[in-house]
């Protein structure tokens, strides 16, 4: 009895005055690390290859263990979390992470790594949710919740993009380790901070948490990930190595959907998706993942190999892009509040377009303005629309539900980066290496010719090994069919955004802050409920107003007399349309 008035009481605390934002900055520096990570290593990678020796096949599993285990847990740890607590698993998830990073950064072989970076997936699994999930529990008013969110989404893409960077710099004055190594420092001083400092919250705990479907889950995302991710590698569709995990997850997902619409209580409640606003925001989440991870993709190796810039250099050209989302996730909340979640979400793919759009002037030489403005725009506008729809997304369940949507949320956002790599990535092959395919008439030697349509990093390989006038002329074919297949690739982003952008029509019109009328656009006046003409999701017709309550267990506000309480407080959380 102790600990749950203990529990109470720091969730009391949590969400009342300005305790909740000391809340919000710790869980947004435990998703920076989270997303810090998913990208740090990328420029590592040659610096692991040298100094590890790895297979092939080897180094694949280094790149993609974190991503694909977290990408398969989200949904278990997610929904755990509402069982058990959010907090009791977000603070197993920082101690995990830490000591994975440790184990990462002392490897003395590729195995090491391959199973310390799945145990930071498992960590970032269970941190990913939780973060999402007790930020929706400590800020039950949506025009707060508007402004946390737009600080977490900004968080994220910061972390992500200053991925490069970071390990840029690391690598290039330590060792490759010193990318995991500087997780150990401050996960020390994150843990007991969490203990200390986070509310416990858990969602509807009626019946016996689905084992079975928790795995059932785990098994086919990891599949369906898994498949994508070779897709994206250059393997074909029909190869049986693509093909068997690919059906196999598809197969276990219809499992588990048909097996939660069956059961009392479900992991996930399916009906969420009976919500077009809820299934649109997580289908505006894939496609803006989809353009922002395949794009980066692309961008890195336009600057890296095209231009011949330093991967430090790189990552600091990319900065443009991370000050931007910076940019749009402190105005999100109001942006959100003046123009509604349909604008925000529609115009932030539009404006995304018009950025992508922008730079299929890009060419052979370097242009800095020109880049700097396309990844200012491209920034923003991709930023505006995934805070709109993690917001619009968030704001369509009630709270006890939080750790199952943020699941979803997170699940979908690692589905649309997978996505954007395999399909922007097989657009870009195939119209790659139709460029290289007369090169045998000029003299080059099929077989060279044949290596250097794989990609432009083993053309330039083809190139060296040639030397001479005929070096140059692969290098210089290779360069220039890089080149316009990124045009293309382009055009194709461009038209899969402008659909977002009509998917997001389908997003309600305004952002509706329940407890009062219009309390979005400004502090109004109390307006009783028989008043307003409307009634509240979830909420009894023409409730009486009462006096004031005390905040309650999950750290809802007063309410004033003569006002209706906000929807959260009746479990709907629903905007209106």
């Amino acid at each position: 009895m102790t600990g749950t008035s203990t529990a109470v009481s720091r969730l009391r605390g949590a969400a009342d005055g300005a305790n909740r934002w000391v809340v919000l900055i710790v869980l947004c520096l435990s998703l920076l690390l989270v997303a810090l990570d998913a990208t740090v290593l990328h420029v590592a990678v040659p610096a692991v290859t040298e100094d590890l020796r790895p297979s092939a096949v080897g180094l694949l599993w280094i790149v993609d263990a974190y991503p694909l285990v977290c990408a398969s847990l989200l949904i278990l740890f997610g929904t755990l979390g509402d069982r058990i607590g959010r907090r009791r698993v977000l603070l197993f998830g920082y101690a995990l992470f830490g000591a994975a990073s440790a184990l990462a950064a002392t490897a003395d072989s590729p195995g090491v790594l391959i199973v310390a970076r799945a145990l930071l997936g498992v960590g970032g699994a269970m941190i990913m949710p939780a973060t999402l999930s007790i930020l929706r529990q400590v800020f039950p008013d949506r025009r707060e919740r508007a402004l946390a969110i737009g600080m977490w989404t900004a968080v994220a893409a910061v972390g992500a993009a200053a991925g490069p960077v970071v390990g840029g710099f690391l690598v290039e004055h330590y060792w490759w380790g010193s990318v995991f190594l500087i997780n150990v420092p401050l996960m020390a001083l994150i843990l007991p901070a969490g203990r200390w400092l986070l509310p416990e919250s858990r969602g509807d705990s009626e019946g016996p948490w689905d084992v079975l479907g928790a795995l059932m889950a785990a098994a086919g995302v990891l599949g369906v990930v898994l498949g994508i991710k070779r897709i994206g590698g250059g393997e074909g569709l029909l190869n049986p190595a693509t093909l068997a995990p690919l059906l196999a997850g598809a197969a276990l997902l219809v499992l588990f959907v048909r097996r939660q619409k069956r059961r009392r209580h479900p992991l996930i409640d399916m009906a969420m998706f009976s919500r077009p606003a809820f299934t649109t925001a997580v289908g505006c989440i894939v496609l803006a993942m989809l353009a922002l991870v395949g794009l980066e993709l692309i961008a890195v190796q336009y600057l890296q190999l095209v231009l011949d810039l330093s991967p430090l250099e790189t990552g600091l050209r990319l900065l443009p892009l991370t000050f931007a989302a910076m940019a749009a996730g402190a105005t999100g909340s109001y942006t959100l509040s003046r123009v509604g979640p349909r604008r925000m979400v529609g115009w932030g793919f539009v404006l995304t377009a018009a950025s992508v759009l922008l730079l299929t002037l890009m060419g052979q030489h370097d242009r800095p303005v020109l880049l700097t403005v396309g990844f200012v725009l491209l920034g923003f506008g991709l930023q505006s629309t995934l805070f709109g729809a993690y917001e619009s997304m968030l704001s369509e369940v009630p709270a006890e539900r939080a750790g199952g949507a943020a699941a979803i949320g997170e699940t979908s956002y690692q589905l649309g980066a997978g996505l954007g790599i395999a399909l922007l990535g097989s657009v870009m092959n195939a119209a790659y290496a139709p460029g290289l395919s007369r090169l045998h008439e000029e003299g080059v030697p099929a077989a060279a010719g044949s290596a250097a349509s794989r990609s432009l990093g083993e053309a330039y390989q083809v190139a060296g090994r040639l030397g001479g006038p005929m070096g140059d002329l692969l290098r210089n074919t290779a360069r220039h069919a890089f080149v316009d297949g990124l045009h293309i690739t382009l055009l194709v982003s461009a038209g899969l955004l402008l659909l977002g952008a009509l998917a997001a029509l389908r997003l309600p019109r305004v952002m509706d802050c329940p407890d009062v009328e219009d309390a979005c656009r400004e502090p109004a006046a109390t307006v009783p409920e028989q008043a307003t003409g409307r009634e509240t999701a979830g909420s009894p017709p023409h409730r009486e107003a009462r006096p004031a309550p005390a905040p309650d267990a999950q750290g809802r506000g007063v309410s004033l007399p003569g006002r209706r309480e906000p929807a959260e407080a009746t479990g709907s959380g629903r905007a209106a349309r």
